[in-house]
């Protein structure tokens, strides 16, 4: 999950001026989700198994500003593609691209991490707060045993594989809005995958 922040918080620093939320946003964003991950890590270091009520509002209001500034990069790149805005070149076209779908591809499998069966910390309980809301093929392994939980990286898997194949493979999604989740974010990849190549193919 760490590493994931800190992705995060680099990718945008390659994201040109007119795609941000703003001039400040170049540094200030980044600064500001390390600063939400240097006080989730000091209230619940380790394999985030603490429940605490803050703790899960600090999360959400990082992935959140996370969301935001992802769906901001997102919309201003698609309508300057629409609009036949002026990229350089192919490569800066393509790199922008890259850095605003794997922004995405992080920024949902942050909310599944988040908002499955209760949450990171629940999970790691072994509590049943709330229904699951994706069902992992681990769970039906003998080896792997009951005390097996989804972690970030099986959240981000499933986010990348929804993002590339267009469907998220060898997880099910068993709740409504999970499943109304993994078709937006499908949308969101298919429209940046299609727009990008086709500019970059045009720019040649």
């Amino acid at each position: 999950m760490a590493i994931a922040v800190v992705a995060a918080a680099a990718l945008y620093l390659f994201v040109p001026a007119e795609f941000r939320l703003g001039e400040a946003a170049h540094v200030g964003y980044p600064s500001l989700l390390v600063v939400f991950l240097v006080v989730l890590t000091i209230g619940d270091p380790g394999r985030i198994d603490r429940r605490s009520r803050w703790l899960r509002i600090v999360t959400g209001l990082m992935i959140v500003t996370m969301t935001v500034a992802t769906a901001v990069s997102t919309v201003r790149l698609i309508i300057g593609i629409l609009q036949n805005a002026d990229f350089a070149s192919p490569g800066r076209l393509l790199t922008i691209g890259v850095v605003v779908w794997v922004t995405n591809v992080i920024a949902f499998a942050f909310w599944y991490w988040h908002l499955d069966a209760g949450g990171p910390a629940v999970r790691a309980c072994g509590g049943l707060d709330a229904r699951p809301a994706f069902h992992f093929p681990e769970t039906d392994l003998d080896e792997v045993g009951p005390a097996w939980f989804p972690q970030y990286i099986d959240y981000f898997a499933l986010s990348f594989n929804t993002s590339t194949a267009f469907s998220p493979t060898d997880v099910s999604a068993i709740r409504h809005w999970s499943k109304l989740m993994l078709i937006l974010e499908a949308a969101l990849s298919l429209a940046l995958v299609a727009l990008v190549l086709a500019r970059a193919v045009n720019i040649m």
